[in-house]
């Protein structure tokens, strides 16, 4: 059995007696949620100086009569901005192929996070995920905090910032499949999509967090930008190392997977105190394959829409406080600070689709359907975007928190109640062990379209923003296809359930899930 957490322990002695199995799970959620708002933070910094890093020398400003217009439009520029639009940057991304090395750096970081994910997956599954989550946070933290060091260090060699996003990557790569197995092991599939969806607002939190910090200490110079949210990812782990419990037989509960506690019938908070002490330890399970985890039913299939979702994700993550700082709202361009505080309003719209997409996937018990639709739905939203978001502030926002709603929407539900449908799938026997692994397949395939998403748009910016926008629709209609054959699968098994529903509701028969458990399809 894995050590109590030290937080944990302490709290036991202080009570003199223990937490409720509803109370773990809420320090649980409370926890993971931080933790990977602390990891998405930590990523946000280069898109918010990217345009200190290699800006434009011309730009116009006044002040907006809208309601907040002091948060999202200056009308003084700050010592640091009037060093950026005198033209200066910082060497070696000022130049002309500036926008292409910012790609570049993109590029080394993603394609090492996707590397480092199919690892990670693994390792999580085999090692203490307390102690694998709590190294990744602090070794994001402190070669976060190096990159912004270079500034201060006066560094200009290309290969410093590369090696320095390289390695935070990897680090990078220990969140995901870790947070994901986390809330796997401790819930069951009962309204999984709706809390996992609330859950991952973490992604979105995470993104406003990461561009407020790095924002608000940009005036007195680009590295805080990156110093600031490294600290506070560096904070996240100690809080991860002192307060997770990745297994609820670490802390002496029984297994929601486990066929004796199933979701629907579940013991009570007292009959888990009374199991305490009989539950196996998690370090007794073993973890799955590579090629096991790929052969689970859905796996493939979800982990190449991801691949293109995620290239659109992440193309926004990256690139869009850049867009808004080199185009004209209004006429008029708004600043470096402003842009990446307007850029949070794309995660708001991604908080709201991500609720959206798991409610509506648990109601409907079929995920395929919900992805897919989502991102057909986000190809009218982005072209939109694209043709009228310039015409004003209040029209700018409003179609960046719709094209947020349907990108990120389909981005959360496969990565967190998608993933952990099939990291429990029914081959798999209440085998928790294989919840990382599987997460970290899907979500390290669709790192790879993360990847050349923002890398593509360094490139294709240079041609006008017309053509990144084109990409986008593109890769948002093939992840929708690329689900077509399980949304039709679906399609067929909800039009069969509903002709059988007056004999279901006789039988008592509980409902199911579509393709994700495990359950034949004829």
């Amino acid at each position: 059995m894995a050590a109590t957490p030290p937080g944990i322990s302490l709290i036991r002695r202080l009570r003199g007696k223990d937490w409720r199995f509803s109370t773990y799970r809420y320090v649980v959620l409370l926890v993971t949620f931080l933790a990977y708002t602390c990891y998405h933070a930590s990523r946000k910094p280069s898109s918010i100086v990217k345009s200190v890093l290699d800006p434009q020398p011309t730009k116009s400003r006044r002040l907006y009569p809208w309601p907040v217009g002091r948060v999202f439009i200056k009308d003084d520029l700050s010592e640091s901005e009037s060093y950026v639009l005198s033209g200066k940057g910082w060497a070696p991304f000022n130049g002309d192929d500036g926008p292409a090395k910012l790609g570049e750096i993109d590029l080394a970081f993603l394609a090492c996070y996707s590397i480092g994910m199919y690892f990670a997956g693994h390792l999580g599954d085999t090692l203490d995920l307390r102690l694998f989550l709590t190294t990744g946070m602090i070794g994001s933290g402190i070669f976060v905090a190096i990159f912004g060091m270079g500034f201060f260090w006066g560094i200009h060699a290309f290969w410093f910032y590369l090696v320095m996003q390289m390695v935070a990557g990897l680090f990078q790569a220990t969140g995901w499949p870790s947070v994901v197995a986390v809330i796997g092991n401790w819930f069951g599939k009962r309204k999984r999509g709706l809390i996992m969806g609330i859950w991952n607002a973490h992604t979105s939190v995470g993104n406003i967090t990461g561009s407020l910090l790095a924002a608000s200490v940009l005036q007195y110079g680009w590295g805080w930008s990156f110093i600031l949210p490294g600290a506070f990812i560096f904070m996240g782990g100690i809080l991860v190392f002192l307060f997770l419990a990745a297994y609820p037989e670490d802390v002496g509960f029984p297994c929601p997977h486990d066929s004796a506690v199933d979701a629907a019938m579940r013991p009570t908070d007292e009959e888990s105190q009374a199991k305490k002490g009989e539950q196996p330890a998690s370090s007794n399970k073993r973890g799955v394959g590579f090629i096991q985890a790929c052969l689970i039913p859905g796996v493939i299939p979800f982990a190449l829409c991801l691949y293109f979702t995620k290239l659109v994700a992440y193309t926004f993550l990256y690139w869009l406080p850049f867009y808004l700082s080199q185009t004209e709202i209004g006429g008029e361009h708004v600043s470096v600070k402003s842009a990446g505080n307007l850029s949070t309003l794309f995660d708001v719209g991604g908080i709201v689709g991500g609720i959206l997409t798991g409610y509506i996937s648990d109601k409907l018990n079929a995920r395929a359907i919900t992805a897919a639709s989502f991102m057909f739905a986000a190809i009218p939203s982005l072209l939109l975007y694209r043709s009228y978001g310039g015409v004003s502030m209040t029209m700018n926002i409003i179609l960046m928190m719709v094209a947020g709603l349907f990108v990120n929407g389909p981005y959360a539900l496969i990565t967190t109640a998608v993933s952990a449908d099939l990291g429990t799938h029914s081959s798999l026997k209440g085998n928790s062990r294989a919840l990382a692994t599987v997460t970290a397949i899907i979500d390290g395939t669709g790192s790879v379209g993360a990847a050349l998403g923002p890398l593509l748009t360094g490139f294709l910016s240079t041609k006008g923003w017309d053509a990144v926008f084109q990409m986008l629709m593109a890769g948002a209609l093939i992840a929708g296809l690329l689900l077509s054959r399980l949304v039709m699968r679906e399609i067929s098994v909800l039009s069969k359930r509903k002709s059988t529903s007056s004999s279901q509701q006789i039988h008592g028969g509980p409902e199911s899930q579509p393709l994700l458990n495990g359950q034949s399809q004829t």
